[in-house]
């Protein structure tokens, strides 16, 4: 189910009472949330009243009012409350919830990063109807930042190119990916990172999707495309290991979350068809 036909985002709080809404307390990648008997979950406003009265309105989840704050980085949680990894959500809440935790993310980080003008120093101030912080004094406006990036699935018949990056916490393969240069369109940037990392050439480059991803302040621009040429290999930096991989013999691969792992079981589905006989 898309997120809109759960959540539809806001910027001006509405004019009632914000005790029985979601609160997403951040610092930096972590969420506050309270923990009983093993189950997170998130707080209500009426739960921290100061930090709600300076919440971001986020917009409304199955009918029930969303606010972010930003925490400080010497914020001690109130008992019952405890920081986690925001990332640790997954599965303990539901997608939509997962989603307007990540959203609450950046909404912090874009606060806390322009409380003051770049140019000038001065105090900014939130302009009302959009997301947004702006200069008094040069009128300059901050946004929350995106930064693009490419992630693409590279296949060869019925295998798959998959990468293990050097800086993965835990050790699995997954599909190449990376950030767009300024001047750069998306096919360009797809040419050049595949190049880098793993030294292959690409055919038939096809759009696939879109995710946004919090936890690289990033918008995941998602490609499928056919191996052109070229040997395998690997720039030994970000990228530590590369292999083709039939889809029945995978090594361990991204979290269902991902748009990594929708590229990856795409294909599956599609080699599988493409062997099962017709029915017709």
């Amino acid at each position: 189910m898309s997120l809109l036909k759960r959540f539809q985002p806001g910027y001006d709080p509405p004019a009632r009472s914000r005790d029985t809404a979601l609160l997403f307390p951040a610092r930096g990648m972590d969420l506050l949330v309270s923990d009983r008997d093993g189950t997170l979950a998130l707080p209500r406003c009426a739960d921290l009243p100061e930090l709600a009265a300076s919440a971001h309105f986020l917009g409304v989840l199955n009918d029930t009012d969303c606010y972010a704050v930003p925490l400080p980085g010497d914020f001690v949680p109130p008992e019952g409350l405890k920081f986690v990894p925001a990332r640790s959500l997954y599965k303990q809440v539901d997608e939509a919830t997962f989603a307007v935790a990540g959203r609450a993310l950046s909404i912090a980080e874009w606060d806390v990063s322009h409380r003051f003008c770049g140019k000038c120093g001065t105090p900014t101030q939130l302009v009302a109807g959009e997301r947004a912080r702006r200069c008094p004094a040069d009128h300059t406006p901050y946004y929350p930042r995106i930064s693009p990036a490419v992630i693409v699935l590279i296949t060869r018949g019925d295998q798959m190119l998959l990468a293990r990056n050097a800086t993965f916490p835990e050790p699995f393969f997954s599909t190449v990916a990376g950030f767009v240069d300024p001047g750069e369109s998306l096919e360009e940037t797809v040419l050049r990172e595949v190049k880098e990392e793993v030294g292959v050439d690409l055919k038939d480059l096809t759009y696939f999707g879109s995710q946004p991803w919090p936890f690289g302040r990033s918008l995941m621009v998602g490609f499928m495309a056919e191996y052109a040429g070229g040997e395998v290999t690997v720039d030994g930096k970000e990228i530590a290991e590369a292999r083709w991989f039939n889809v029945d013999d995978l090594p361990r691969i991204p979290p269902r979350l991902s748009i990594a792992r929708h590229l990856i079981d795409t294909f599956i589905d599609r080699v599988k068809a493409r062997r099962s006989p017709s029915t017709s």
